[in-house]
């Protein structure tokens, strides 16, 4: 069911629900005014004949004889009718001549000898307002009654539910018809968009949705859409250039793989010019494996897969694995590594993905380092923003980074020098990876160059322990 049916078939189950209820107010407050006004008639009428009691009775009030028991007779409908009664239900005295039945019977009598009692009873199948309350002549108390038909009201009732039922269903429908229409002329808009969304694909991504005029809702939502829109075609273009960029470094080792294994196959070689070819595309091989590597890494965080197997870390004894494994590549470039860490410093996090982080941050920093350089690695627990952090930095005495680069540290592909080989360079993902560690750890990285010279670069990780 479309969204235009359903709202003109509630609007209209509503227009019905507001008609029905105002239709019951009004026959009720319609009922209960012609009730009141018939009770004003006979209040007035009683009181007359109180009147004519108090100052000596009707002529006819000794004489008259009533009959008492069951209803015959005829109840004048053209006017009401006033009756004098005993306590004992017999009349004394009618407007309407003798051998009328008595108004008030019963169980009613006997109220009305109490005080004033207003009802409707039925005296020979016509409906019948009846008031009565207690009076007393010059010598006996007696009931003082009067009564008129309810036939007038109750054709007035007839009427209005009449008109009520006939005019009823009509409104509704008309109702329901008027939904209908605005509906369609709200919603049309919004059909313009969605026709307007299937037309976007991947090979139009800049297309955009127009705007309808106005500040209201729809226009609202178009905005957003075309917000929505321009994330994706920022996503869809990070994509493509991640492609490009993973092709473009797997191509590189694959080719110096590849020509590795044809020279190798040529015949006449030498035994020691085999063994150089196959150290060679060993290198090439390790190579795509840690560049295989870090994309699965980059693209089970993007996925936002749980790839951690968080514990209790020691990152002094952590920190001092990692200067070991790098002592050899930084004795070869004359720079020195110092750790500093206090005793018992220890974080829950994923020691392997921690130490991935540690190492990628050594080996940049070794390497843009000059000869006699010095690297420093630390780490140390502060509280900031009233958060318990443990941060763990690098810093080395190189050129840091170009000022213009900063922003995109640690986007993936993305190298200070793109002239630069990627021998000398790398992948370009190094950072990217550390960034994606520690935010994996609930934490950040952060680049900023030295005042003295040279980059440093730290991972924050909340201390939950």
């Amino acid at each position: 069911m479309s969204l235009r049916l359903r709202l003109a078939l509630l609007f209209a189950a509503a227009t019905a629900v507001v008609i029905a209820a105002g239709a019951a107010v009004f026959l009720w407050q319609l009922r209960a005014a012609q009730i009141a006004a018939l009770d004003a008639g006979l209040r007035a009428r009683a009181d007359a004949v109180v009147a004519q009691v108090s100052a000596g009775g009707p002529p006819s009030l000794p004489a008259q004889g009533g009959q008492q028991g069951q209803n015959q007779g005829e109840f004048p409908t053209a006017e009401a009718e006033s009756q004098v009664l005993a306590p004992q239900g017999t009349v004394l005295y009618s407007s309407a001549g003798s051998g009328q039945l008595p108004l008030v019977t019963g169980e009613w009598l006997r109220r009305a000898a109490g005080g004033t009692v207003t009802f409707s009873t039925s005296i020979e199948g016509e409906s019948v307002r009846v008031l009565a309350f207690p009076g007393r002549d010059s010598s006996r108390p007696v009931i003082v009654a009067a009564g008129a038909s309810t036939a007038v009201a109750d054709a007035a009732q007839s009427r209005a539910r009449a008109v009520i039922v006939a005019a009823g269903p009509a409104a509704v429908a008309v109702a329901g018809l008027g939904a209908w229409l605005l509906a369609g002329a709200t919603l049309r808009p919004v059909t313009r968009m969605r026709r307007r969304l299937a037309d976007i694909t991947e090979h139009n991504p800049a297309a955009r949705l127009a705007v309808p005029a106005g500040r209201d809702e729809i226009a609202a939502l178009a905005v957003t859409m075309n917000a929505l829109l321009d994330r994706l075609q920022l996503a869809l273009e990070r994509q493509r250039d991640f492609v490009a960029d993973a092709s473009h470094e797997l191509l590189t080792p694959l080719t110096a793989l590849r020509a590795e294994l044809e020279l190798a196959s040529r015949p006449g070689r030498s035994r020691a010019a085999l063994a150089t070819a196959v150290t060679a595309a060993a290198g090439d091989t390790d190579r795509l494996i840690h560049l295989a590597e870090d994309l699965l890494l980059l693209a089970r965080a993007q996925d936002g897969a749980n790839f951690l197997r968080p514990a209790e870390v020691d990152l002094p004894v952590l920190l001092s694995a990692a200067a070991r494994t790098f002592a050899g590549q930084a004795r070869v470039r004359d720079v020195t590594l110092e750790v500093r860490a206090g005793p018992a410093l220890t974080v829950t996090a994923d020691r392997d993905r921690l130490r991935q982080a540690i190492d990628n941050l050594l080996s940049n920093a070794i390497r843009h380092s000059p000869a006699g350089g010095t690297v420093n690695l630390a780490a140390a627990r502060t509280r900031q923003g009233g958060q318990d952090l443990v941060i763990i930095e690098v810093c080395d005495e190189g050129p840091g980074f170009p000022p213009g680069f900063l922003p995109h540290v640690f986007e993936r592909f993305s190298r200070a020098d793109a002239g630069r080989g990627r021998a000398e360079g790398g992948t370009g993902l190094g950072l990217a990876i550390v960034d994606f560690i520690a935010r994996a750890h609930g934490g950040r990285a952060a680049a900023v160059n030295r005042p003295g010279g040279g980059a440093q670069v730290s991972v924050e990780i909340p201390d939950r322990g």
